[in-house]
């Protein structure tokens, strides 16, 4: 059996490393089949961590895992269990250096002070290009961040005067429900599909300030079609729920692009609207912006999922269904065109 102790310098840190009724070191003890025992520290006071567990390997490998827990509980004063099995995989799989400094870059703060980080390897390099590139298309999952971290760093951009707007978009492509069938004004009709806009800029905002920037111009949500004839200039647009974008609108609005302005486009293309037979102006985008100087294209995984687990779950089990399905179509096909 090997042994061995990670220090813990605070109750709180303790309280949040543990999570509720030691959720987090239950789950801890799963993923590396570990036994995981709070004792009192041999130096200094305070408690530890002991790791018991059947190869130094595996125990070394559980100990750098909760290290760098006991980090984020310090920054953020939580770990939620997505984050324990998202770094515990990581380090299982080989794959640690990607976690170097992923907690560490802040990209803003909540007006309750609460500060937005990149949660995964995924989610840091998608910041990182969006600092980097003038246009940038995020595809992914649901529950990966792709919008709230593109509104966080459109935020910090707007108030570090980088911009002077932020400029919100999406297409309004009914999902089951006729938008005429909606009641009210045509502002009622179009809110429901902006709404996760605004909840994102209501909390790194909140809602009077935000009203503030509404009034003053500063920041503009609206459906995609008011850009039509438009040039965008000194702003940090943002595309959201792109892939129900036409090809027609998705090369409007890269064209609205002006001077010192920024483009991120999001959208999951597993989750297409649009009438059949018509192309996804996301998925024609990646093909033709593709290696574009200046333009990034991100693709997340369900390991960027920060959403519930069980959305992790959720997305894997439909990909699996659609291997399958498209593999039963393929093999239908090829053994139609052999009886022929």
């Amino acid at each position: 059996m090997a042994e061995k102790r990670v220090a813990i310098d605070s109750v709180d840190t303790s309280s949040a490393l543990f999570g509720a009724y030691d959720c987090n070191l239950k789950l801890l003890e799963k993923l590396f089949s570990c036994e995981f025992v709070n004792r009192d520290s041999e130096v200094g006071g305070g408690s530890a961590l002991a790791i018991i567990g059947r190869d130094t390997d595996t125990v070394d490998k559980a100990a750098r895992a909760v290290s760098l827990l006991i980090k984020t509980a310090k920054l953020q004063g939580t770990v939620p269990m997505q984050t324990v099995e998202y770094v515990s995989s990581m380090i299982l799989e080989g794959r640690e250096e990607e976690l170097d400094g992923y907690d560490d870059d802040c990209v803003c703060v909540t007006v309750k002070g609460k500060p937005i980080k990149p949660k995964t390897a995924g989610q840091r390099e998608y910041t990182r290009l969006i600092k980097k590139n003038t246009i940038v298309l995020g595809v992914g999952p649901a529950g990966t961040g792709k919008t709230f971290l593109a509104v966080a760093m459109a935020v910090t951009a707007l108030r570090a005067k980088e911009i002077s707007r932020i400029i919100l978009t999406r297409p309004a492509v009914e999902a089951g429900e006729k938008l005429g069938y909606l009641p009210g004004d045509l502002q009622n009709k179009i809110d429901p599909y902006l709404r996760p806009l605004y909840d994102a800029l209501f909390e790194m905002l909140g809602a009077e300030n935000y009203q503030k920037h509404i009034e003053r111009g500063s920041i503009e949500i609206a459906p995609l079609a008011y850009m039509r004839g438009r040039t965008l200039d000194d702003a940090f647009i943002i595309l959201d729920e792109a892939q129900n974008t036409t090809k027609e609108q998705m090369k409007m609005l890269l064209t609205r692009l002006g001077n010192n302005s920024k483009i991120v486009i999001t959208g999951d293309i597993t989750q297409i609207d649009l009438p059949g037979g018509t192309e996804s102006g996301l998925v024609e985008a990646t093909k033709i912006l593709d290696g574009i100087e200046d333009i990034a294209i991100h693709r997340f995984t369900e390991r960027d999922v920060v959403r519930h687990r069980l959305v992790k779950a959720i997305i894997a089990a439909y990909e699996r269904y659609e291997t399958k399905k498209a593999e039963a179509i393929e093999k239908k096909r090829t053994a139609k065109a052999a009886g022929k």
